[in-house]
């Protein structure tokens, strides 16, 4: 990993081959209320980051009427967009949320990645890597947007230029990334069940199986997130359970990505593993009290980390 002195300030490079912009209505007292914003899994993971103190720099092909929107939306959160031009636009999706639950309306797919793009795209990426405390990998919208097979090469390339690698995928691009090598993957327990790599029927004791053979498929450091249940972690060949505190949902997508980001922080601060997962698992709990996506303020994060407990294996404790 890249050596920063304590004055220096941490800088994480994030990849996301497939930025959104989305477009969601709310209703204030009775009236339509319209809200435009950068997303997608990148932005997210940035957005987080950022308010955890951290530099973020997110690497994106930008293209259409729809990334013109897109990038001067991040910029103006205050994301640094490090972009290459696509000739296909950028996804967007409209929500209607005035009901109090999430109804989409349309969902606009990304424009897939071309070859020159893509190529452009992974140079960029590792340039920004090359001395960042931390790089970020986060996966497409839509399958087929780019091969997977990059992910494997991003992870090995990154490593190689000194780079921690944190990875946040699933399906086909987690198992190329692993064969990269991560030095940590986060992962939700939903998802290795969409993919195949657990059982519908699964038991805790499954989710800790799995989370030994992502760690022996090429992951260093392994966190398995599981909604409102404790959430698995392998860190340096120690099984933890940590429990987070269960607030009242107000939004629950956009915390996997808090959590991410979370624990990335603490890794780019050079922060001990422990501590980078209770950050991270303190910034997915405030999170889900909010209503936008990946967000949450530094001060109300930093206090709940107290009440988040890392409690070691091998077996699930009795709560």
């Amino acid at each position: 990993m890249t050596t920063r002195t304590p004055t220096e300030r941490a800088r994480v490079a994030v990849f996301d081959p497939t930025p959104v912009l989305t477009i969601v209505v709310e209703s204030v007292n009775g009236t339509p209320d319209v809200h435009l914003h950068a997303g997608g899994q990148g932005v997210w993971v940035a957005r987080m980051l950022l308010e955890l103190g951290v530099d973020a720099v997110l690497c994106a092909p930008i293209g259409g009427e729809t990334g013109v929107v897109l990038s001067g939306l991040a910029r103006d959160e205050g994301i640094e967009l490090a972009s290459v031009d696509s000739p296909g636009a950028c996804g967007a999706y409209i929500n209607d949320r005035r009901s109090g639950k999430r109804e989409e309306w349309v969902a606009m797919p990304p424009a897939p990645l071309g070859r020159h793009v893509l190529d452009e795209l992974y140079g960029l990426f590792l340039g920004e890597s090359t001395g960042a405390s931390a790089a970020v990998l986060t996966g497409p919208r839509e399958a087929g947007a780019l091969p997977a097979d990059t992910y494997r090469r991003l992870a090995g390339d990154c490593r190689e230029l000194g780079a921690a690698v944190v990875a946040d995928l699933a399906g086909e691009a987690l198992t190329a990334a692993l064969a990269g090598g991560l030095t940590l993957l986060k992962v939700s327990e939903e998802e290795l069940r969409a993919h195949g790599r657990l059982g519908d029927d699964a038991a805790a004791e499954d989710v800790v199986a799995a989370a030994w053979r992502l760690r022996d498929d090429g992951a260093d450091h392994v966190v398995i997130s599981r909604g409102g249940e404790a959430a698995i972690a392998v860190l340096d060949g120690q099984l933890h359970w940590a429990h987070g505190p269960q607030l009242s949902p107000a939004d629950h997508r956009g915390a996997g990505d808090s959590m991410t980001a979370g624990i990335t922080a603490g890794i780019a601060r050079r922060r001990p593993l422990t501590d980078a997962v209770r950050l991270g698992v303190a910034a997915g709990a405030v999170t889900v009290s909010r209503h936008g996506l990946a967000t949450g303020d530094r001060r109300s994060i930093e206090r709940l980390i107290s009440a988040v407990l890392l409690e070691q294996g091998p077996t699930p404790p009795v709560r």
